[in-house]
Formats: structure tokens, sequence, C-alpha cells
């Protein structure tokens, strides 16, 4: 090892702000470099009259008998008592380290006072970090900078594979004498801010015994060394499951009612006043159905606070890395770090099992309180936190669901200032069929347009073809798990009903188009708690156009369609047939989709004969749906094939109860007519009154003796006749158990 020398003194420059953190930081070294010299000069004093030679190249690697000597005659560190003769070397380092220590407060201060920007007082201000632990945080730092300091520190660790400053080294460089040693210790308790706020890691040897504390080293957590580098990204273990997010007024302000923003509003202009005495970190839970604005109201609180948000999914959280409860520390560190509002969504997820999730409960709450001066906890359920507060403030609100005239607000605060829509966009019917977030609203807009564009690249004008489809795409990602997504086909043209029946389709229809009037406009939301959607039963027998009628409501309104079989959700297992439905309702209320419940006779009895206890439990279960079917704000359909089995409470809850009658023979002539598609050749022998009248099956009995039909003439002269839909027909009539002889039509062609 050379001589190291002191640098000479140099004059105390005026004192200037640092332009910036870097500049900061450079000095640091400098006072890190005179705290290596000395360090570097007491190990140079101990290990002259060592051999030269051989035992030069093993240094590090084996210990002599002068070595073992000069460890049992220092049980002390002193500087100047260790150096010896150089006492006076070792003081003019000293000098040297205090000057530029002192120059470097002082410049901290007033740069702080002109209102700069430094990084590293700024960490040890948010983590209440002692000088010495800032230093230790320095120490870590300097070979995350420059790759210089891992030769420093083997070299005063005596050993080439130590290039990461171990406990020791932290010591031997900040500390002068054993008992400061002992005394600093503490810094890397697992409950002291450095390793508590995982700022530094600490790391074992690669041996199977356990590590001394002296021996592990120390690494500096890499957002820490982003942060002190100023950088604003996102720590990459959040990535996954987290985002940054920049709130604009348009996003946030018609999302929320004026009351609500203006109380919010008030408590945190008085909550955040820097003068008052009392300054708490503050946690709300907020809950409420979707779209009721919960995390419009978090973006809009942390915009008028002048701070980003940073948005996690909680439930998502758990397919991290790390333990939850490592990533709950991390995710509120960061909303120290940026600084940010903390959101958290999905509370539910936790909440399901409030005793099994109670660790994972209360690590979010410690991290909260500790780092986020404002922590939004977001879900659907009420929930007060018993036995897990220690002193911040918890405030719980329930929201409800936003009305039809705010939520076409939120599409009319999207659009300000474009004239890319065609005339037909109408903001009213889009906010009546999806309740969507202004973050959705967004989306949808932005597909919308991409859709235009492709239609259209000369004049791409948004439609409400463009918008619907758009709206779809982003409203039904979960529910094609839980039930059979429909595409729905037919039109009006296609079914055939009496008129008193297709009236009640078509004022279904004109119900959901128009409840942004009746429930915003014209204030019948006010008057309304819950049974703000559209519910509808279809009964009748099996083949009478049910399902087809859900479909034309569906292909009428362009919302997606999806059909749930009743006897696969009710479940034998008590409890589990709630469950089920619950997670429909749930999934299908962010999805903004018509539910259509087949076979529902699965579920329906005479409630009001209760013979034993599995009769009390299948009241249970109806009163529940019938309970999910009047939160429910989207259109939900239950289809029966025995109405006589549904009592009056039952009834009285739906707005439409359409019956679905079996067709006479006029109306199955017309059934007739347009089962065939225009393309489909027919035989000039086939008479379609002649089928009305002697076949006698309900529309989906004839949709099938159609198609069959088609299949047999495929392969027989290519043109439908009466002798391929007599051979259906009579297929039909087997499958369905009844004998059929061909009737008057028989005479027509033979009966194979």
């Amino acid at each position: 090892m050379p001589e190291l020398a002191a640098s000479s003194q140099r004059p105390t420059p005026t004192l200037i702000p640092y332009p910036t953190g870097w500049a900061h930081l450079a000095d640091e070294l400098r006072a890190l470099d005179l705290r290596l010299r000395l360090l570097l000069l007491r190990n140079q004093h101990n290990e002259q009259d060592e051999p030269a030679g051989l035992m030069e190249q093993l240094r590090g690697l084996v210990l002599t008998d002068r070595a073992i000597s000069r460890l049992l005659e220092h049980s002390d560190n002193d500087d100047e008592d260790a150096l010896g003769n150089g006492r006076s070397q070792c003081r003019t380092l000293i000098q040297a380290r205090d000057d530029l220590d002192k120059q470097i407060r002082a410049r901290i201060a007033f740069t702080q006072e002109q209102s700069g920007f430094l990084a590293l007082p700024l960490l040890s201000r948010l983590f209440n970090l002692t000088s010495f632990e800032e230093q230790c945080v320095l120490v870590c730092l300097a070979p995350e900078l420059d790759r210089k300091y891992e030769q420093l520190y083997a070299y005063a660790q005596d050993d080439v594979t130590r290039k990461k400053p171990s406990v020791a080294l932290v010591l031997d460089l900040l500390c002068a004498t054993m008992p400061e040693k002992l005394a600093a210790r503490a810094v890397f308790d697992p409950q002291a801010p450095l390793v508590k706020y995982r700022l530094l890691q600490m790391i074992d040897n690669p041996t199977d015994a356990p590590t001394p504390l002296l021996s592990r080293f120390l690494k500096l957590d890499d957002r820490v060394v982003s942060f002190l580098l100023g950088h604003r990204q996102l720590d990459a273990r959040l990535e996954p499951f987290t985002s940054l997010v920049y709130p604009h007024e348009e996003t946030t302000q018609g999302a929320i009612s004026p009351e609500l923003r203006e109380k919010m509003g008030a408590f945190l202009l008085v909550h955040f006043d820097a003068r008052r005495a009392e300054n708490r970190n503050v946690v709300f839970h907020l809950d409420g159905p979707y779209g009721a604005g919960k995390r419009a109201l978090a973006e809009w609180a942390s915009r008028e606070l002048g701070l980003p948000l940073i948005a996690a999914d909680i439930e998502r959280m758990k397919d991290a890395q790390s333990s939850f409860e490592e990533i709950a520390w991390l995710l509120a560190r960061e909303a120290a770090l940026q600084p940010a509002v903390l959101c958290l969504e999905n509370l539910d997820y936790l909440l399901g099992e409030p005793e099994k999730h109670r660790a994972q409960l209360k690590a979010l709450l410690e991290a909260s309180r500790t780092f986020s001066r404002v922590t939004f906890l977001i879900g659907t359920k009420p929930w007060q936190p018993t036995g897990l507060l220690r002193g911040e403030l918890f405030i719980a609100l329930e929201l409800p669901r936003t009305g039809a005239s705010i939520e076409e607000q939120i599409w009319e605060s999207q659009t300000e200032g474009r004239d890319d829509f065609a005339e037909d966009v109408d903001w009213g019917v889009l906010s009546s069929k999806f309740r969507f977030s202004p973050g959705q609203v967004r989306d949808a807009l932005t597909a919308a347009a991409n859709l235009a564009r492709w239609r259209s690249p000369g004049n791409p004008r948004i439609t409400m073809e463009d918008l619907h489809a758009a709206c779809r795409a982003q409203a039904t990602p979960k529910l094609d798990q839980l039930a059979r997504r429909i595409i729905p086909k037919y039109t009006w043209r296609d079914i055939i009903l009496p008129d008193d029946q297709i009236e009640q389709l078509n004022e279904m229809c004109r119900q959901a188009r128009h409840r942004h009037i009746v429930y915003g406009e014209w204030g019948f939301e006010r008057k309304l708690s819950r049974g703000k959607g559209l519910n509808a039963l279809f009964s009748g027998p099996p083949g009478t156009g049910k399902t087809m009628a859900a479909e034309v409501i569906a292909n009428e309104l362009q919302l997606d369609l999806f059909q749930i079989d009743l006897s696969q959700v009710v479940s034998k297992y008590i409890g589990e047939t709630e469950k089920n439905l619950f997670r429909i309702f749930e999934e299908a209320q962010s999805s903004n989709a018509i539910l259509f419940f087949d076979e529902a006779d699965a579920l329906f009895g005479k409630r009001s004969e209760v013979k034993d206890a599995h009769d009390r439990y299948a009241n249970i279960e109806i009163g529940y749906l019938l309970q999910k079917m009047e939160e429910y704000e989207g259109i939900a359909i239950l289809a029966t094939n025995v109405r006589q089995n549904l009592d009056e409470a039952f009834v009285r809850r739906m707005q439409f109860i359409v019956e679905f009658p079996f067709p006479d023979e006029e109306h199955r002539r017309r059934i007739w007519q347009v089962i065939f598609p225009h393309e489909t050749p027919i035989g000039d022998d086939v008479d379609f009154a002649a089928l009305a009248r002697d076949v006698r099956l309900a529309g989906g009995n004839i949709k099938n003796i159609a198609l069959s039909a088609a299949f047999l003439a495929a392969s027989d002269g290519k043109v439908i006749q009466v002798s391929h839909l007599l051979r259906a027909a009579q297929r039909e009539f087997q499958k369905v158990g009844r004998s059929w002889n061909g009737g008057l039509i028989a005479s027509v062609a033979p009966v194979y």
C-alpha cells in the first residue's frame, strides 16, 4: 500500500448553495475518502515490519504470528494511539475531514433555505435518520456510484472477495473507540430505521453457519439508490400490480358530487395546515358499489394536495415474489419517497376472511401509518379495523353509486374540445348502459377512435357503433369465467310473438336507453335506494323464444349478453349458492352486461311450502337472488318454464313479466317464413301454411326441423323439399316423445 498523504488545506470557499444533488454527493464522497485514508493509514502502520514477498501475495488469505499478536495487543482502535509515529498525519486528516464536514453541513442548510432539493438530507428527514445512520447510507452508496470503492473496501477489509462494506468496516470508518462501536451497533437492529424501513439489506456470508453481525455485508436498497440519484420511477418490485397516476382535473372533476368534493377539500385544507400542532397521517376507507367514484375521489384528493397517486391492487399483491407484508412496507415507503397519496384497491380480497388475513391487514395499516400521509383503502364492504389502529386517523366513508347526471358529465368532460364525433352520439345513452369510471371512459374513447380510424381512414368520425364496441371490450374481462357469453344474432325481424309481448320487449329497451333522463334529469334517483336496474321475468314453455328475446334486446341495446344456467349455480352445500351468485353479480356490475338466468326452475318453488330444513334454506337462496337483482343496476332476466311456482312477493319485484305463449297456427306460419335465410333454396312444393297447421311445435323445435331439413337437402338434390321437412319433423317429434303421422301434408310427399 503506497503512503497516503493528506491534501493541503484549502481556504474555506464562499458559502453557496449546492446547484444539484450530485454536487452534494460528490462532497460527501470526498469526506468518505478522508475517512478511508484514516482507516488505511492505521492499517498501514499495523502492517509495517511485515515480511514482503510471498506473504504480500497471500495478503488476506493467511494469518501470521505477528498479525495474531497485534490483534491481541490492541483491544481498542483509537486513531492516534494506534498510529504512534503517524499521529501528526492522522491529525491533519482528521482536521481536513472535520472542516469538510462542517462545510457540507453549512452548504446543506443554505441550500435548504433557498428551497433547493437534496436527496440525502430528505431521505434522513423522511425516515428520521441520525447523522451516523446517514453516513452508513453514504458508505453503502459509494460502490453504487464508483467501482473504486469496491477495491478500497476489499483492501480495508484485508480480503479481495469482500467488495461490499461489512458492519465492521462501517464501524471502523465512523467510530473512533470501542465504546462508540458498541453503542453504534444499535443502528443495525431489525427495529432501527435502516433495517426496519428496508433502506439497507443485511447479507450473510455464503456459509451454512450463522454469520456474526460484524461480518455481515451491507447493501443499499436499489430503490433508495435511485432516489438518491434523483430518479422518480416506481420500485421495480411493485410494477406488476402498481401504477403511478398524475390526475388531471378533467378526469376527476365530473366523477364526484360537488358536496363530496367540498367536504373532502375542507378536510384536507384543515388537516394538512402546517400551523396545526396535530398533523397525523390519515387513512380513508371508501366502500360502495362499483362505479361509485371511490378511485375518482382518491385521485381528486391527490390532485388537491398537489401529489401523484400510487394505485395498487391488493388481490394481485399475493402473486408478488416477496411476502405480502414486505410488499405492504415497500408500497407505503414508495408513497414517502415520491411523495404520493397511496391508494390500495380490492380490499375485499382481505375482508372476505378478516381473521385469516388479520396479519396482512395489520401490515397495511402499520406501513400506512408509518410512511403515507394519506392512504385510501377501497372496497365494496363496510369495515372498521377493530384492534388494529395505533394513532393514525381512520375515516370510513360509504359512497353511493354516482347519479345518472354525474355519469353523463363524466363522458362529456372527457370529450370537451373534440369534434371527431358523429351526430348520432348520445352521451346520456352511453352513460345509462355503461357505468364507467373516468379512466375507463378515457380508454373507451381511445379504443373507439382507433376503430373509427380503421373503418374509415379518410374520415375517422367516431360513431355510436364504435363507442358501443369499445365499451363492450372494456367491460367484460372476468364474467366469461362465470357465465356463457352469447353473441347476439337475432333482430326484431327474427322473433315472432303476439303484439303485446313485442311491445313489452320494446318498452324494456326504451327504459334502458332513457334511464339517464328519468333517474338523472327528472330526479327519480333521489327517491330510490335500490331497484334502479331493470329486472324481467320471461315465462313460457320450452322453445317459445325466451333466449331469442334476450338476444334481440342485447342486439338492440348493443350490450353483451351472458347466460347463467341456475341449475349449475345451485349447490347442495350450504352457502355455496350465495357465493356463486355474489361472484356473478359482482363481476356483472363492472361488466355492464345483460344477465340471462336460464333454468330458473332449479331455484324456484312455492316459498310458503316449508316442509323441512332444505325448504327453508331454498327460501334463503331465493331471497338472496332477489336481493342481488334489486341491487344490480343493469338488466337481469330470469327465464322459467313454470310461472305458477312463483309467489306474489317475487312477482312484485319484477318490472317486466313477459309471457311467451305456445305459438298458434298463424304465429307458427310466420316462424316458418322467417326461419330460413334468404339464400336458402326452397322447393315450390313447400307450403308454410300447411306446415304451420300440421307441425304443432314451438319455435325452438321448428328451428331444429328447418336446420335438419337443410342438411338432408344438402346431401340430396340441393333444394329443400317437403319430403326433407317431413323427415326432419318426424325426428323432432320422436325427440320430444310424441307420435306424428304427417297430418294433411303427408299426402304431398311420402313419409320415410
